[in-house]
């Protein structure tokens, strides 16, 4: 029975070519636009889920109340993780983590420039990162120990084996042991790293603000022992620094709270203290796309075989005269969709490995065709079937409920019922194109404004170069022969890349501060000519200058600082940080230093020309890059031989906030078009079977003395009012879906008018070119060729 039915469908699909093509050709790219957005979609959600101890570990973060005001982030103090560990029982293993640190390491004659963390003792205990060589209990068991990664153990002593034991000297400061090396982490390690120096040194090198409870900045990483209970312990650590932070009061406090690390990835994103959103809202979005664009395939499939119900009347006729039941011709159309739908899967893989690799570029990640997994195919399977009964439920209910005395004398009538399924089906599939349209129109137009936004200072020509090895105690000659550069107009420097500075702490002072309260401050310490090499604005009072000795121990404020600490005439009023006394010297223009998805933060800029960390900021005159750079690698190579000049551009930096963003509007530029491209293949269809259907209609029309265009404005209008339809319903459901995706954001474009306006045009005009070449020819058609029968 089976052999039959898919002889009876293959005969089908070699009779009607055309209709089966795009039937065929539709679920493909639905499937294959689903199968890579799954494969993205699992990537994700594999992120960071494979540590033996993943249902026990978590990551701890700090809610602050402020004046009726809540805020979140995953900063905490430096010595928290280890006083945790000390206090709470439940705990078995803590650590502080600071990832994300780029340092230089020498060894012989090598320098090698790294990205790496660094971490407590008990770090490998509770991550599962493979060590080929050490034990997770010894490998940051020492001060100086150093574990480097397998790729880095080859580039300094040629295998993992040989780097154990050796000593490797880091950032030109401190004698490192190397006492283990980590496989190099794979693809589902969401935190990258090719080092990990012990937390000690961390505090060494930061041993001006670390002990200060009220200060943050690293991470807290938590074990809870076996028995403990992750519920409890949220309410048990709540108030745990009530007895470390003395400055808490009742407009001021901060409670501790702690989230699974294996939802950190996805979820990391805050809204009034509350875990809110972050990348699991794209993971959604897009799986709500892909099924979508699926669901947008299967509807071709049923307009179209129900719309061509009347070729198949008289063999259904003729299974019921000969004794067939309904649910024997049902499963004969459910199993002709599934045939029709593996061929498409067919197609659909062999598209799937052709466009991967492009693809993979396009998301940024290294995306492959698990064939070798069971479960992979075991989903193709279900895909199929699913899909398949999907596409056929509806024209097998409609095609076997025909009665065979009917059909046999030619009396079968589309109903209207079944007219108006179709047109529903056909507006339904536009709604979800529109607002894909919609979406792509709004993420597209948000990203270029946060492209375009005026940050309060000049990004482009705005050159960063790290201070590495010899560069950062030469600073004030590299500054004076860069200056002497042609095409450099300005040298500055800064502890953190200007585009992303996150140190918080709440050890600042001022008179008039309301007592046991300590808001929040991000500083950042920087060298002489900042604000001139930035490109800032000044508001009140100056940048630091030389002439001025006690500059030193001076301090700038932006806007939003100043309104905290409430000066009425800020310039030369005294202000503390970490204990340092000094006076503000001036009042800077609100910038944007961080994301855009926050607001600007209350900031102090501090002034230490001797600053050895960080990087130089050099200015370069437009134009004239190629001409500057390579007079600052020549100073640089002559300064500092022994590292690789290295540099990048503010921009680029800037760029890389929004990568997130970026791959979204790509993405979703892309599945629009295809969207609309399944959907237009539908009407194609459709309106080849309506011109086939009134081709006699048409004719008598042309006799009777009907125009041309009076012929193809009768057959394109019904079309053109179902896209207008599908218009009306689309835009209430993409304007919410869009506010709501734009409410990420501190500063966000406004929904305008006139996005839904083009989304509607785009879909009429693109509808009406895909109808109107069917229109035309069978407006064009001679009435002899379709009435000579009668």
């Amino acid at each position: 029975m089976l052999k039959n039915y898919f002889k009876v469908a293959w005969r089908n699909i070699r009779n009607n070519k055309a209709f089966s093509a795009i039937n065929i050709v539709g679920l493909a790219l639905g499937m294959t636009c689903s199968l890579l957005i799954l494969l993205w979609v699992y990537d994700e959600r594999s992120m960071d889920g494979s540590h033996v101890h993943g249902d026990r570990l978590f990551q701890v973060y700090e809610r602050q109340y402020v004046d009726g005001k809540v805020d979140a982030h995953y900063n905490t103090p430096t010595m928290l993780a280890a006083e945790m560990k000390r206090v709470i029982p439940e705990i078995e293993y803590a650590s502080g983590g600071r990832a994300g640190e780029t340092a230089t390491f020498e060894a012989g004659n090598k320098i090698i420039k790294e990205e790496g963390a660094f971490a407590d003792s008990d770090y490998f205990k509770m991550f599962s990162y493979p060590l080929l060589q050490g034990q997770p209990l010894t490998a940051l068991n020492s001060l100086v120990s150093l574990a480097i990664s397998d790729k880095m153990a080859k580039q300094f002593f040629g295998s993992a084996a040989a780097a154990i034991g050796k000593t490797i000297r880091f950032e030109n400061r401190k004698d490192l042991s190397v006492t283990a090396v980590f496989a190099d982490l794979p693809n589902s390690a969401s935190r990258k790293f090719e080092y990990v120096v012990h937390w000690q040194t961390f505090l060494e090198l930061n041993d001006d603000w670390v002990k200060d409870w009220a200060n943050n900045g690293p991470q807290t990483y938590l074990v809870l022992k076996a028995n403990a209970d992750p519920i409890a312990l949220r309410t048990k650590i709540k108030k745990f620094l009530d007895g470390y932070n003395k400055g808490q009061t009742a407009s001021f406090r901060i409670e501790l709270d702690m989230q699974p690390f294996g939802e950190v990835y996805l979820h990391s994103n805050f809204k009034d203290g509350q875990i809110e959103g972050g990348r699991i809202v794209y993971v959604r979005l897009f799986s709500l796309v892909a099924i979508f664009i699926l669901l947008i395939a299967c509807i071709n499939f049923m307009n179209l075989t129900t719309g061509r119900s009347g070729k198949r009347a008289k063999e259904i006729g003729v299974r019921k005269v000969a004794g067939a039941l309904r649910w024997g011709l049902m499963r004969q159309f459910l199993a002709e969709a599934i045939f029709t739908t593996s061929l498409s899967v067919i197609i659909s893989l062999v598209l799937v490995v052709l466009v991967l690799p492009s693809f993979s570029q396009l998301t940024g990640k290294q995306l492959t065709m698990p064939f070798s997994n069971r479960s992979f195919w075991l989903s193709i399977v279900a895909l199929t079937i699913v899909t398949g009964l999907l596409a056929g439920s509806y024209p097998a209910l409609f095609l076997s409920s025909f009665k065979p005395i009917r059909v046999l004398k030619g009396a079968l009538k589309s109903s209207q019922g079944n007219g108006l399924l179709r047109k529903g089906l056909v507006v339904f599939q536009f709604v979800l194109s529109i607002v894909l349209i919609i979406g792509t129109l709004i993420v597209s137009k948000q990203v270029d404004y946060v492209q375009q936004i005026n940050l309060g200072y000049d990004r482009e020509n705005l050159l960063n170069i790290p201070l590495d090895g010899d560069l950062a105690k030469k600073f004030e000659l590299f500054r004076l022969q860069a200056l002497n550069t042609p095409g450099i107009t300005g040298v500055s420097s800064i502890s953190e890349d200007p585009t992303d500075i996150d140190n918080s702490t709440g050890a600042v002072h001022w008179d008039g501060k309301a007592p046991n309260t300590s808001p929040q401050f991000t500083q950042v310490v920087i060298g002489y000519d900042f604000v001139k090499t930035m490109g800032l604005k000044m508001m009140q009072g100056r940048d630091f200058s030389r002439d001025f000795a006690t500059d030193s121990a001076g301090y700038i404020v932006n806007e939003a600082a100043l309104k905290i600490i409430n000066y009425k005439d800020p310039i030369g009023k005294p202000l503390t940080l970490y204990g340092k006394k000094g006076r503000i010297v001036g009042v800077l223009k609100d910038f944007h230093f961080m994301s855009l998805h926050d607001p600007i933060r209350p900031l102090i800029v501090r002034m230490d020309p001797g600053n050895t960390y960080g990087s130089a900021l050099v200015r370069i005159e437009a134009g004239k890059t190629s001409q500057a750079l390579a007079g600052l690698e020549k100073i640089a190579k002559t300064l500092n031989p022994k590292f690789t000049f290295a540099y990048s551009f503010s921009e680029e930096e800037y760029q890389r906030l929004y990568k997130n963003e970026q791959i979204v509007s790509r993405l979703s530029n892309v599945f629009a078009v295809l969207a609309i491209f399944i959907s237009c293949m539908g009407l194609l269809g459709l309106a080849m079977f309506t011109a086939e259907q009134r081709a006699k209609e048409m004719s008598i029309r042309k006799v009777l003395g009907a125009s041309v265009s009076s012929l193809f404005t009768l057959l394109s209008r019904e079309f053109i009012i179902l896209v207008l339809v599908a218009l009306v319903i689309a835009t209430p459901i993409a304007w919410l879906s869009m506010d709501k995706w734009l409410q990420d954001y501190a500063y966000r474009i406004p929904i305008e008018w006139w996005i839904f306006g083009l989304a509607g045009a785009a879909a009429i005009f693109i509808a009406l070119v895909t109808v109107s070449f069917q229109a035309l020819k069978a407006a064009l058609i001679s009435p002899i060729n379709s009435l000579r029968s009668e």
